[in-house]
């Protein structure tokens, strides 16, 4: 079943001029050191970090039916597995948030899609669950 749906569009331009107003503070207060260290690597930090941005605010949305207010920027973390497909870890109040609309009996997940065309970077969530039992233990 789904519990969630985000979207969000961001302008990289809007989050270099950001980084360019507020060299540390904008960065350490949004985003988590392991999305600023990974962004390091890249040739646009501000196209990667745009990316980041808009899934911080499409899961906000996906979550928004929680009724848990209060999801600060660094509670989403989007990284990216070895395989390049972004992943999602939420803490803090949005992992409370997550807890609070699934349903008992039931394992969520999410799926995100980053997207750009520069200067343009989208970000999609869908949280999903399904009864705990369909999932293989690893024990």
């Amino acid at each position: 079943m789904i519990l969630g749906i985000g979207t969000d569009l961001v302008d990289s331009r809007r989050i270099q001029t950001a980084m360019d107003r507020h060299p540390c503070k904008f960065v350490t207060r949004v985003f988590t050191n392991a999305e600023i260290d990974a962004a390091e690597k890249t040739s646009n930090a501000a196209n990667y970090l745009a990316k980041r941005f808009a899934a911080k605010e499409a899961v906000y949305k996906a979550l928004s039916g929680s009724g848990v207010t209060g999801c600060g920027w660094r509670d989403a973390e989007i990284l990216s597995a070895m395989s390049g497909a972004p992943i999602v870890k939420l803490t803090g109040r949005c992992k409370t948030a997550l807890e609070t609309m699934t349903p008992d009996g039931y394992k969520a997940s999410l799926a995100v899609s980053l997207s750009d065309e520069p200067p343009y970077a989208m970000a999609f969530i869908v949280i999903s669950a399904v009864p705990a039992e369909w999932i293989k233990s690893n024990e």
